[in-house]
C-alpha cells in the first residue's frame, strides 16, 4: 500500500538524503560549503562548463579544497551532471566523437573529486528515428564505459520530457540502451529519476495508481536497484506537454500530490533527493530550504 493513503500503519521515519545543484563558481568547494551552510546531505554539481566543450585542468589543489569542504559540510553523497552538449543518439559521427570524449573526460573527473557517478541525457535522435537513436546511444556508451574502465563512479542516464527528437521520455528507452552495452561494462551504468521530466512525458505522479505503474515500469525497464538518485523538481508545463520546465516544490502542475508518493515510499529511504529549482531566496529564505521543508511537510 502506498502512503498516498494519509492512514498509513506504517510511518515513513527515515527521510531521503535532500541536496540540490549547486554553483562551483569560484571554485568546487564554495558548492560542498553552501550545502552545508544550507543543512543538505548531498550535492550536484557540474565540475567543467556546461555548454563548452573544452574542460578546465582539475589539479591537486582544486580536489584538496573540494575534499576539505565536503568533508566540512559532511556531505553524505555528492555527484555531477554531464555537459549539455553530449549526445550519445546522434546520427553525426563527428558530434558522436565529440560526446564520447567529453563524457570520458567526465567520468575522469568525477573519479578525480570522489563522486559517486555523472548524470547525463541519452541525447536527441536528430531525425534519424528512435530505434536507430537507442542502438547508437547503447554504441556510444560501451564505448565511454570500455575506455574509462579502471574507474568508479557510475554513468547514470536520465529520463527526460521528450522535447523535439529527445529520447529518455520513456523509461523503456533507458533500459533499451542499458541493455545495448556488453553485459561485462554494466555496472557502472545506474539511472536518474527526474520527476518533472517523467510528468511532462505522461507519467502523472499525482495519482497513486499511476505513481505505481511509473515505478514497476522503471523496474522492468532497468531495475530499481539501478536507481542512482532523483532529480525533485516541479513542472512549469502540463501532464504530457513535453515541456522542460523546472518549478519549486509544489508551486507547479505537479502540486504537492505529485511528491506525497515519494515522500511517503520507504524504498526511497537515503535516497538523494535533489533539487535543480532557481536559487533566489523567497523574503530572505533560500529556496532550497523552503523546498526541503516543503518536501518534509508531506511525510504522512
Amino acid at each position: 500500500m502506498l502512503a498516498f493513503a494519509r492512514s498509513s500503519p506504517t510511518p515513513f521515519v527515515s527521510m531521503p538524503l535532500f541536496g540540490s545543484h549547486l554553483s562551483v563558481a569560484g571554485g568546487f568547494h564554495n558548492a560542498a560549503t553552501r550545502a552545508g551552510e544550507l543543512d543538505l546531505a548531498a550535492v550536484q554539481i557540474f565540475t567543467k562548463s556546461n555548454h563548452r566543450w573544452a574542460a578546465k585542468t582539475l589539479t591537486d589543489h582544486l580536489v584538496e579544497e573540494w575534499n576539505a569542504a565536503r568533508s566540512a559540510a559532511k556531505l553524505k553523497f555528492a555527484c555531477s551532471h554531464a555537459s549539455y552538449l553530449i549526445n550519445f543518439a546522434t546520427p553525426e559521427p563527428a558530434l558522436r566523437q565529440k560526446s564520447v570524449d567529453a563524457m570520458v573526460i567526465e567520468l575522469e573527473r568525477a573519479d578525480a573529486l570522489g563522486l559517486s557517478g555523472v548524470v547525463v541525457h541519452p541525447g536527441s535522435h536528430v531525425r534519424s528515428g528512435e530505434d536507430v537513436g537507442l542502438a547508437a546511444a547503447a554504441s556510444a556508451v560501451a564505448e565511454v564505459l570500455e575506455r574509462a574502465r579502471g574507474g568508479r563512479c557510475g554513468l547514470w542516464l536520465e529520463n527526460t520530457a521528450g522535447q523535439g527528437t529527445n529520447l529518455g521520455h520513456q523509461l523503456s528507452h533507458l533500459g533499451a540502451i542499458i541493455d545495448g552495452v556488453p553485459e561485462a561494462d554494466r555496472g557502472r551504468l545506474g539511472v536518474c529519476f527526474d520527476t518533472c521530466h517523467a510528468f511532462a512525458a505522461g507519467y502523472d505522479l499525482r495519482d497513486e495508481g499511476e505513481y505505481a505503474r511509473t515505478f514497476e515500469e522503471l523496474d522492468e525497464a532497468v531495475g530499481l536497484d539501478r536507481l542512482a538518485c532523483l532529480h525533485i523538481n516541479d513542472s512549469k508545463g502540463g501532464l504530457g506537454s513535453r515541456l522542460d520546465r523546472h518549478e519549486h516544490i509544489g508551486e507547479g502542475e505537479l502540486g504537492d500530490d505529485g511528491f506525497r508518493g515519494l515522500m511517503n515510499d520507504p524504498r526511497w529511504a537515503k535516497t538523494p533527493f535533489l533539487l535543480e529549482t532557481p536559487k533566489k531566496d523567497r523574503d530572505g529564505v533560500p529556496w532550497d530550504t523552503v523546498n526541503v521543508k516543503r518536501l518534509q511537510s508531506l511525510v504522512n
